[in-house]
């Protein structure tokens, strides 16, 4: 094992209802695949996150079932759990936002931007609702950009030009929940004092020159227009402010996105907590040669590119007004925000309430993971909007799944099967068997360092291009015609099962569940792509019950690389790695999309 310390954070899902594949053509695929190559190449990785349950979705869910914030928090935390674990995506600890010890650290970065000066006090007009009385967040009123004129921005951000708003500066403002035109009042709130972190946010961003265009240009254009953004909100659920004279009131909350972003430090301190070793968390958070990687879609960039480094910033003591840092000592910066484009479905965006969705639980019922994984890996929106079709999807699985990868290796296993039952013993290699194996051992330093970059699209189609090599190999040796020369035969059908290994291994972060399935019709024993598991734990602190995603994903030793295949191994007649299929299933899932409209 390396001594490198990657964080993998992942966005927190939020959870007032299952999540789509939308959602985990994002966060999910893309941070997976890219801890599972670190992990592989022999670096330590943390990946981290949790359900997001706090703010107004959620009681405003509450309300119309009649129950409380925490039944629904609850409930749609075990169904993302169970769709994540499913997916096969290897958190270290997956958690949740309403744990004792979410609570205390998000109250510990207040703390320490109010004492180093970056959050104050101030007087503004908060919206209510004249029908209830109730206060209406600003991502709950909508209505026409004053800046672009789109109409649609939120109260807290315009998704058409990308800059931030406040309620009261929209045109024609109404309610999301019922349409009503707002009323606005004073009320005392804490701010973050974001033009103050102008200097050193421009000065980090100027150091980030490796990041998706798109996501730096964008990142760049919010420094342009920084405005104090308000930290806290009247709301009933969530995080209490730690101040006398706040921290009792029933009215006055942490502001949900600012306590989201904290649960990257929240969750790797609960897993330290939870290994045995409570101060584990530092050597991802806070020693100089640890990188971290923060895994969304482009509608998160703002609070990860903006807001959370800001909030760095500020506990460091870093900005403007300098300072110290507060008791967890100073904590490290994104090393990259990697975000993905959004990928719609069928040619529609993704909307629950329009039933244009298939969410992860309903997909995977149906198909395997590892197609859906594949999907995204290899056609998903890395640096641009995709478009899900089930006709593309039926294709690249039926084609490059089955076909080609699928078939490579039935082909592969079974003749060695049949013929020997065993991995064979090589004779001397001619250069077609020397080519291939230079080819799938080559491949290893350049889509390793494509899929460090996260390039994973490119990654995973150089990944395909070897295994088309491969297939091609075995078409031109046509071992099945060398029965007369058993030692040719034998030795073809050797250097095309290492060929299998190393593909096996190349496609293992994209595809987990498959790549054991290989690894065993391989004659390999034990965990070969370790799979993520759900226990059931209570907090740490006040003895809750809720379900975590954990796993043990050490492998010992670095295995991104060829591996000797050991002449002898039995091998077994293989069953298909993949489903094909039918060429109804387009038909059947449109007419279900239109079923649910």
């Amino acid at each position: 094992m390396s001594d490198r310390h990657i964080l993998t954070a992942v966005a927190w899902p939020y959870a007032n209802g299952p999540r789509h594949i939308g959602h985990v053509s994002g966060f999910g695929v893309p941070s997976d695949v890219f801890s599972r190559y670190h992990r592989m190449a022999g670096d330590r990785v943390l990946m981290v996150s949790g359900t997001d349950e706090h703010g107004t979705p959620i009681t405003v869910a509450a309300d119309a079932e009649g129950v409380t914030p925490r039944e629904i928090a609850d409930r749609n935390n075990r169904v993302i759990v169970g769709d994540l674990q499913a997916l096969g995506l290897s958190y270290d600890l997956f958690t949740r936002t309403t744990t004792v010890n979410h609570a205390r650290v998000s109250q510990e970065i207040f703390l320490g931007l109010l004492k180093n000066g970056y959050v104050f006090p101030q007087t503004t007009l908060g919206a209510i609702s004249p029908s209830t009385g109730r206060t209406l967040p600003d991502r709950y009123i909508e209505g026409t950009c004053p800046i672009c004129g789109y109409d649609g921005a939120r109260g807290d951000q315009c998704d058409n030009c990308g800059n931030q708003l406040d309620p009261t500066d929209l045109i024609n403002p109404v309610s999301r929940i019922n349409g009503e035109t707002p009323r606005f009042v004073e009320s005392e709130h804490y701010f973050l004092d974001l033009p103050a972190f102008t200097r050193a946010l421009g000065d980090w961003l100027a150091t980030r020159g490796s990041w998706r265009p798109n996501v730096l240009n964008f990142s760049r254009n919010l420094l342009e227009d920084l405005k104090p953004r308000s930290y806290t909100r009247d709301i009933d659920w969530g995080v209490p402010v730690p101040l006398d004279g706040w921290r009792d009131r029933p009215d006055k909350r942490i502001y949900v996105w600012f306590d989201a972003v904290v649960g990257y430090l929240s969750a790797s301190i609960e897993w330290a907590r939870r290994s045995g070793d409570p101060e584990a968390w530092r050597q991802w958070w806070q020693t100089p040669d640890s990188d971290a990687y923060y895994f969304m879609g482009k509608d998160n960039i703002v609070f990860h590119a903006e807001i959370w480094p800001a909030q760095l910033l500020g506990y460091n003591g870093e900005g403007d007004r300098g300072g110290s840092p507060g008791p967890l000592g100073r904590l490290n910066l994104p090393t990259e925000v990697v975000s993905s484009e959004f990928l719609t479905m069928e040619g529609r965006k993704f909307s629950s309430s329009r039933q244009v969705v298939i969410y992860v639980r309903d997909f995977l019922a149906r198909y395997d993971a590892d197609a859906l994984r594949y999907f995204i890996a290899v056609a998903g929106p890395e640096t641009q909007d995709t478009d899900f079709t089930w006709s593309e999807f039926k294709r690249r699985n039926n084609d490059e799944l089955v076909a080609g990868w699928g078939n490579l290796v039935n082909r592969t296993v079974s003749l060695a099967a049949k013929n020997v039952g065993a991995v064979p013993t090589p004779g001397e290699l001619t250069d077609a068997d020397r080519a291939l194996l230079q080819a799938t051992q080559g491949a290893f330093a350049p889509i390793g360092e494509l899929l460090a970059r996260n390039r994973q699209k490119a990654a995973a189609t150089e990944a395909m291009r070897v295994v088309g090599e491969a297939n091609k190999y075995l078409s031109d040796q046509a071992p099945w015609k060398l029965k007369e020369d058993p030692a040719r035969r034998d030795t073809v059908l050797h250097t095309a099962l290492q060929a299998v290994s190393d593909c096996n291994a190349l496609l293992t972060p994209f595809l987990p569940h498959s790549a054991q399935k290989v690894h065993e019709l391989l004659g390999g024993t034990g965990v070969w792509s370790p799979a993520p598991r759900v226990d059931e734990v209570t907090d740490l602190d006040d003895g809750s019950p809720y379900p975590i995603i954990t796993g043990d994903y050490d492998q010992g030793q670095a295995v991104w690389t060829s591996r000797p295949l050991p002449p002898g191994t039995p091998l077994s007649p293989p069953t298909p790695v993949f489903r094909k299929l039918d060429e109804s299933i387009v038909e059947e899932e449109l007419a279900r999309l239109e079923e649910g409209r």
